[in-house]
């Protein structure tokens, strides 16, 4: 039996995964188990795989996702905080062509830019957005957002999210599914290499819509975790993620080609 090299290894034919050229060599600056990195590399590995790198603009307004345009090798627009889908809605419109995304935190889509995102949402903007929600400001601290879930500790909560006087948690994706201008919403998760797989195939179902002209928001939210602010172990907050943010965040389809899914 002939012994196997490095080279037979890194043979074409025998790649399982090679890293897309559309992340830049950046070293990731997000804490470690964060799920902000693989939503990054599965948005970057679609626009490859559909071969409009040379045509893809993204929007990364404030809180952890102004980071993205660090890593995402096309091109970026820096957007005033929640202001993203209004940037993004000028953009499609002065370029049709163009193939464009938002990608925005809960602190940043769900609060400061609530109405951008009904609004755009409302007028069937043909846009591509990428909502990541762990619940919590990620970058300022660890304050309660909108999407705190109810008894949840943050900085700003640390008796736990009392919804009798801090209300009750928003459900932004299950409120933009029922405008008539979202055509694709759905829920997803990166925790796994399962749920990765899954994931992705939102994403690129999302951004085929735009390129095939669909008529209407194509909206994914990501529930992630953020270790760091929830005082968690990462694979711990994985498990809090599960057991406590699923529940009340219940991963899936919505809407699917303009209807809404019987869940």
């Amino acid at each position: 039996m002939s012994e196997i090299t490095l080279q037979d290894i890194i043979k074409p034919e025998n790649l399982v995964y090679k890293k897309t050229s559309l992340m830049t060599n950046k070293a990731l600056s997000y804490c470690p188990g964060c799920g902000h990195g693989t939503t990054h590399r599965l948005i970057m590995e679609v626009i490859e795989e559909l071969g409009k790198e040379n045509e893809t603009i993204g929007v990364a307004p404030v809180g952890c996702s102004v980071l993205a345009y660090e890593f995402m090798n096309v091109d970026m627009q820096e957007a005033a905080h929640g202001r993203a889908p209004a940037l993004a809605t000028a953009i499609k419109r002065l370029w049709p062509g163009k193939v464009v995304f938002t990608y925005q935190g809960d602190g940043d889509l769900a609060a400061i830019g609530t109405a951008e995102t009904i609004h755009a949402c409302n007028r069937g903007e043909k846009i591509v957005m990428v909502f990541i929600n762990n619940g919590i400001y990620g970058m300022t601290g660890g304050q309660m957002a909108p999407t705190t879930l109810p008894g949840m500790k943050t900085a700003t909560s640390p008796y736990g999210r009392d919804v009798a006087t801090m209300g009750n948690p928003l459900k932004m994706t299950e409120l933009v599914a029922t405008l008539p201008g979202t055509y694709y919403v759905t829920r997803q998760s990166v925790q796994t290499p399962a749920a990765v797989r899954k994931a992705k195939k939102a994403i690129k179902k999302a951004f085929q819509n735009q390129l095939d002209d669909k008529p209407g928001v194509s909206f994914i939210e990501v529930v992630s975790n953020c270790n760091s602010g929830w005082k968690m172990e990462p694979v711990q907050s994985n498990i809090w993620m599960e057991e406590n943010m699923f529940p009340f965040y219940q991963i899936g389809d919505i809407k699917v080609d303009g209807k809404l899914v019987d869940r």
